[in-house]
């Protein structure tokens, strides 16, 4: 057994230059770890609470003074004694010590680095990688990217719609080829956005910002952006959409897309509309948070080829999944640590959708760090699906490069690969 000696805990900035919360483990043998938390900005009203001081007077209130000072005193007097490699046991006292559903005593920020923390100074003391120690029992895949290409909504103000178009590599026979095709996607998207005049300026996740005012029109660049990279639409570099729609509500019913103002029946017939005419293989929140019944509907209409992905609608929540399942009102969720507050319980909403027959995507945040164990916890998952961001700016290349090396160690796990999804894609 190796025992928790100490926590310690301070703020660091974030991707978008807010305060999070990075913490320090250290054991009675002297090794130490670190995690930081990340953070989200299209965030559900079910997910777990960040603690944030609230203070004008520093960093506009986002500030995370009173997250730290839990971490130093409350947290650390918990688990300190504590054997480090009990990743489960570690993850239950800390729920326990906030007893809330919304994590709103000690903040789910705090929790997630704590447990973050923990778990790699778990791997340290075994000897063994991040991915092997989370991974117990599951079996490891090497993820299949979904990577950001243009980013509306709230990931880049003044654009289209819809959050986020992104590519998928589909038909890539391992993760260097993934990662390389849908590197010759990105830089084939800022070819044609040059050749518009368009701006190639980034969102929080470094997908192209605003590209247009018209979500279809971005779909149909990112379509023309994969044939000039030299890939087949489809069958190797399909398309994937995050609607975020929670976020375009105009009133009871219905939504604002794109300055059209459309009923629920109208918002799924535009969606069913774009997978027809575009390789969509994959949509992500295209209802609002709350509505079960439309959530229903489109998923008879998208019918099960299409990898129906809820995220604000199921908020890496075992009782909402397990609600979405019992209704067919979708067949994947996004899974974020900190929408929960530990690893082991966003390891156990991955696990309850495999029994469930359901996928799962492991999922970063907008506002990310340098820190890399979310690459270690999709492999550990099992999940075999990852959204990380772009393959621009450095905090998500630390979860890519993870990846990468990853894939190319002696002990390896299998690629996910197109298998993962719902359905092979066909050519289009």
């Amino acid at each position: 057994m190796t025992a928790i000696d100490a926590l310690d805990a301070d703020w660091v900035l974030d991707s978008r230059a807010i305060p999070t919360v990075e913490v320090v483990v250290t054991l009675a043998d002297g090794r130490s770890a670190f995690a930081q938390a990340p953070s989200g900005a299209s965030t559900g009203s079910h997910e777990s609470l960040e603690r944030r001081d609230g203070d004008p007077e520093h960093f506009r209130g986002k500030g995370v003074r009173g997250a730290v000072s839990a971490v130093r005193h409350q947290i650390a007097d918990r688990l300190r004694g504590m054997d480090v490699s009990t990743q489960e046991e570690i993850d239950r006292a800390l729920v326990e010590l906030d007893g809330t559903e919304d994590r709103s005593v000690l903040g789910a920020n705090a929790m997630v680095a704590v447990s973050a923390a923990c778990a790699r100074a778990g791997a340290l003391s075994r000897g063994i990688s991040l991915w092997r120690h989370l991974a117990g029992d599951r079996s490891p895949l090497i993820p299949l990217p979904m990577v950001n290409l243009f980013s509306g909504s709230l990931h880049a103000s003044g654009g289209m719609g819809i959050q986020d178009v992104l590519v998928i590599p589909v038909g890539a026979p391992d993760l260097p080829a993934a990662m390389e095709w849908v590197d010759d996607v990105y830089h084939a998207a800022a070819d044609l956005l040059r050749e518009r005049g368009a701006s190639t300026l980034v969102g929080d996740e470094g997908g192209f910002g605003a590209p247009s005012r018209s979500s279809e029109e971005a779909i149909d660049l990112a379509t023309q952006a994969i044939v000039r990279a030299g890939h087949r639409p489809g069958s190797q570099v399909a398309i994937a959409l995050d609607v975020a729609a929670t976020h375009l509500v105009a009133s009871e019913g219905c939504y604002d897309l794109d300055g059209e103002v459309l009923e629920t029946s109208q918002m799924i017939e535009t969606i069913a509309g774009w997978v027809d005419r575009y390789p969509v293989v994959s949509v992500e929140d295209p209802l609002a948070e709350d509505d079960w019944e439309g959530w229903a509907l489109a998923a008879q209409r998208l019918g099960p080829e299409v990898q129906l992905v809820g995220d604000d609608l199921l908020c890496t929540r075992v009782p909402r999944l397990e609600r979405a399942a019992s209704l067919g009102a979708a067949n994947t969720v996004l899974v974020k640590a900190n929408q929960i507050g530990t690893l082991s319980e966003a390891l156990a909403v991955a696990d309850r959708a495999r029994s469930l027959g359901m996928g799962a995507v492991v999922s970063a945040r907008s506002g990310e760090t340098e820190d890399d164990w979310l690459a270690d916890l999709a492999v550990a998952s099992g999940a075999g699906q990852i959204k990380v961001g772009s393959v621009a700016r450095s905090e998500r290349l630390a979860k890519y490069n993870r990846l990468l090396r990853i894939s190319r160690s002696a002990d390896a796990p299998a690629w996910g690969g197109t298998g993962v999804l719902l359905r092979t894609p066909v050519p289009r």
